[in-house]
């Protein structure tokens, strides 16, 4: 291998030491009694609850449905992967510091064979806890009802939404696998001109990937996260995003409005605000490309008045001349009250 290959192989694998201290995978439940969720964070080594109690809480809701207790100590792979992923870390310095190209392949191929089995054991763990149930001492019992979450996505289980998506540790070990593919296509077949350029396009995408993104809505089945109103005018809806990933959706500007003030999520763990646009219904847009409209021939679901559209257009056919706000001067309308605003 040539320098530059040596050096990225080196980075890929001690970046899989981030997967010691950061979750793999996060599932996170959904449901109007849990507004705020209930969440799953699978480590290296344990499987803990996103909050204090909600691991204690989850396994007491698998209980009324049959399913087993989730037992981080009973689970075998949880003391395996501390070691696999150490063997591989030393195996990719071994490789990056020989500059064999056969060890190269080598460590590519076990990285590679190893994150598929991860994977493949991870589904059939979920596909064990959500198929085989103890239907004798179930409490609620739903024939042919099962509850397996998704892999990768979102599934309807019940009252529950399950969400289930890779974590920042999850991400890293996806990162340097795909990086050792890459390193050992173009130290084989391809020109060495293009591999660092092939490597970032690789770390890009999956970096892409990984950043918090709104969710398409259900109109007519999801349910406003304040107010609790079932969502169903995609002229005014809109969402709130955290950090997490985890979206709130919200039938109107101005309960997310009522959500924001009430400071039931801090701000900071707020990672985006979307809108939609009332004269383009359907479209979701950032907050920061929007303007606010204040009209009494606004018809919100809420009764407020308030509208968006994109920053600098306009709606001829309101009546009376609507009133153009910020975003911050909506909250203040919103929490005040008040039939007028200034904060334009």
């Amino acid at each position: 291998m040539e320098k530059r290959s040596r050096i990225i192989l080196t980075i890929a694998s001690l970046a899989l030491v981030i997967a010691y201290f950061t979750p793999l995978w996060r599932i996170t439940l959904e449901a109007p009694q849990y507004p705020e969720g209930l969440g799953l964070r699978i480590m290296l080594n344990t499987v803990v609850g996103a909050g204090p109690h909600d691991l204690n809480n989850i396994n007491n809701l698998n209980h009324y449905i049959g399913m087993k207790r989730i037992e981080p100590d009973a689970i075998p792979e949880l003391k395996i992967m501390p070691w696999a992923i150490g063997f591989v870390i030393v195996f990719g310095l071994m490789a990056a510091g020989t500059g064999s190209r056969t060890l190269l392949a080598a460590w590519t191929g076990i990285f590679v064979v190893l994150a598929i089995a991860g994977l493949v054991d991870f589904w059939l763990w979920e596909y064990d806890y959500g198929h085989n149930l103890d239907l004798e001492n179930a409490a609620i019992q739903v024939p042919g009802m099962s509850y397996q979450p998704p892999l990768i996505g979102w599934k309807q289980l019940l009252n529950f939404k399950a969400h289930s998506w890779p974590d920042i540790g999850g991400w890293v070990i996806m990162l340097s696998a795909a990086t050792g593919v890459l390193l050992t296509w173009f130290t084989f077949r391809k020109p060495r001109s293009v591999l660092a350029r092939s490597v970032a396009v690789v770390a890009l995408l999956l970096l892409a990937g990984c950043e918090p993104a709104p969710e398409p809505f259900v109109f007519g089945s999801d349910q406003d996260t304040f107010c609790r109103m079932t969502i169903t005018d995609d002229r005014f809806a809109g969402q709130l995003v955290l950090s997490t990933g985890k979206v709130l959706k919200f039938d109107s500007i101005e309960c997310m409005a009522n959500y924001a003030a009430a400071g039931l999520t801090p701000a900071e763990d707020v990672h985006s605000t979307w809108i939609s646009l009332f004269n383009e219904p359907g479209a979701l847009v950032r907050i920061e490309e929007v303007d606010i409209l204040y009209s009494a021939g606004i018809s919100s679901p809420m009764g407020a008045g308030l509208a968006a559209i994109r920053k600098g257009g306009s709606i001829s056919t309101l009546d009376p001349e609507p009133v153009r706000l910020t975003w911050d001067a909506a909250l203040v309308r919103v929490a005040s009250g008040r039939s007028n605003s200034t904060g334009q």
